[in-house]
């Protein structure tokens, strides 16, 4: 996996079933790509263990299968596949779904080390954070554009395509939820014990200037396409 594989003296070690064994490596890799990121060696997260580097290759073939691995523990397994049909439960009021649903999003996902993996991963090129974005663009963005259009009177994507306005508007929501995080994982900078109310006040703001660019940006798009009929 990193180079040659010499294994040196023997080491005593416990003899653990199959799944037990590998349940231990991924989370060790896990704490490891969080402290080295990417670029960290299996040779050395072996040695960390106290287990010889071809126990890790048993388990996972490649540093990429073992990245799959964390990807699934740190990433897949925090997604609340409920998500998607609580913020198109019209029964509640738009505002509302989209507090409690950043208000679970946090609870599960602002974590050191799922914080730190995903930048990691963006800063690595490794494919970890497109994956897991375009899930979020999928389940969470598109849907919560199609929800304020159904909150403002507008179109539906059927009529018109959702506009790129209108998606990036949604992303610096998620964006400025996401970077209360960053600033406590990621640059260690104090925030607040209790970030439920913060995040009920980004949505609150967010929906207060919607209506006014969602309506313009619709204004603009029919304009652009009356634009382009012959006359």
């Amino acid at each position: 996996m990193d180079g040659d594989d010499s294994e040196g003296p023997p080491r005593r070690r416990r003899h653990l079933p199959g799944a037990e064994r590998e349940r231990q490596i991924v989370e060790a890799a896990t704490r490891f790509f969080v402290e080295q990121g990417f670029g960290g060696q299996t040779r050395e997260l072996a040695a960390r263990m106290g287990i010889t580097h071809s126990a890790i290759f048993r388990y996972f073939p490649t540093k990429e299968a073992l990245i799959e691995r964390v990807y699934d523990r740190v990433f897949v397994a925090r997604w609340n596949p409920d998500w998607g049909p609580m913020v198109r439960d019209r029964s509640h009021p738009l505002e509302a779904r989209l507090v409690r649903f950043y208000q679970e999003y946090a609870a599960r996902i602002f974590d050191y080390e799922w914080v730190r993996i995903f930048v990691f991963a963006g800063l690595r090129s490794v494919d970890i954070t497109p994956r897991y974005l375009a899930i979020l663009r999928e389940a969470l963005i598109l849907p919560v554009c199609a929800e304020l259009r159904v909150e403002f009177g507008l179109a539906p994507p059927e009529v018109l395509p959702f506009q790129e306005r209108e998606i990036e508007a949604v992303w610096a929501l998620h964006g400025k939820v996401f970077y209360i995080a960053v600033r406590k994982y990621v640059y260690n900078l104090p925030t607040p014990d209790d970030v439920g109310p913060i995040l009920a006040d980004d949505v609150l703001v967010f929906m207060r200037g919607a209506p006014t660019l969602f309506r313009a940006i619709h204004a603009d798009a029919a304009a652009l396409r009356g634009s382009a009929e012959p006359g």
